[in-house]
């Protein structure tokens, strides 16, 4: 076995590596510095560091967005949209692919045209729906809007991945006396864990940080906390030091959830080239 040797085009691409990766850190840094700074520091010099750490910052921030009750919308919305896209995506691509037909074929294709379809262009039609049925300010509501939109890229997703499981695996289940629920749920499902961890992460990722759609479906009671830090930005002032606290503050949960799925996120890379 031959020892991987240490040359100066491997160096060469550490450094680039290196700094591609600072690159992207940047606007973090911004972030983060300019949240412990007073509104005036920020105006002096945004890319210096804090003289002192004004920690009073995240508790004004705190407080004023009412953080724990838009936390906890943020949470439920974000949680059960991305368990409800799982669960109809995972069923409705694994009903694609074993059962082809001229209408599976047909809503298979329905589904990926929806992703090139914008969402500005249907957002009046959405909001007439929304009153017709009493789907604005409430979570399922926005809960329903979230399951349609999110449905075409996940359904796209798993249905290149379940082609990829053997048949046989499920016809010895059936032959053991599985049932076809439970051949899903017990044999092909497990098996999908490396694209639901992948759906998972994109999802939770759009539905946390998203503001046009909650912006329209949502009441003041029930604003997630994309909405709650906008309201440090109004039409004549930019509270930047409480916006800037407020941002770290909404974007922190979902870095930790991203950090804890990174080890999924390597295994589903790996169990994918391996079956390649």
């Amino acid at each position: 076995m031959k020892s991987r040797t240490y040359n100066g085009k491997t160096f060469t691409m550490e450094i680039g590596a290196i700094l591609l990766a600072l690159l992207f850190l940047v606007p973090f840094y911004f972030l983060i510095a300019n949240s412990f700074k007073s509104f005036a520091d920020i105006l002096l010099d945004s890319a210096a560091l804090p003289k002192s750490l004004q920690w009073a910052n995240y508790e004004k921030a705190f407080d004023i967005m009412n953080f724990k009750k838009a936390f906890s919308n943020s949470f439920i919305i974000t949680v059960t949209s991305v368990a409800g896209l799982a669960v109809f995506g995972s069923m409705a691509a694994y009903r694609m692919v074993r059962k082809p037909n001229w209408y599976n074929n047909l809503l298979f294709t329905m589904f990926v045209a929806a992703m090139v379809i914008p969402f500005q262009s249907i957002m009046i039609p959405l909001m007439k729906v929304g009153n017709w049925f009493h789907l604005i300010n409430s979570i399922p509501g926005i809960w329903l809007c979230y399951l349609g939109f999110g449905s075409s890229l996940t359904i796209f997703l798993y249905h290149g991945f379940v082609k990829s499981i053997p048949v046989e695996v499920e016809e010895a289940a059936v032959v053991d006396g599985c049932s076809p629920y439970g051949v899903f749920w017990r044999i092909v499902f497990p098996l999908l864990k490396p694209m639901t961890v992948t759906i998972i992460i994109l999802n939770s990722l759009w539905i946390w940080n998203d503001f046009l759609l909650p912006q329209l479906m949502l009441g003041p009671e029930l604003r997630t906390i994309p909405l709650s830090t906008y309201s440090f930005f109004g039409q004549y002032t930019k509270q930047w030091d409480l916006a800037l606290a407020a941002l770290v503050m909404g974007v922190l949960p979902i870095v930790i959830f991203f950090l804890f799925l990174q080890k999924h996120i390597i295994e589903g890379i790996t169990a994918g080239s391996v079956k390649g």
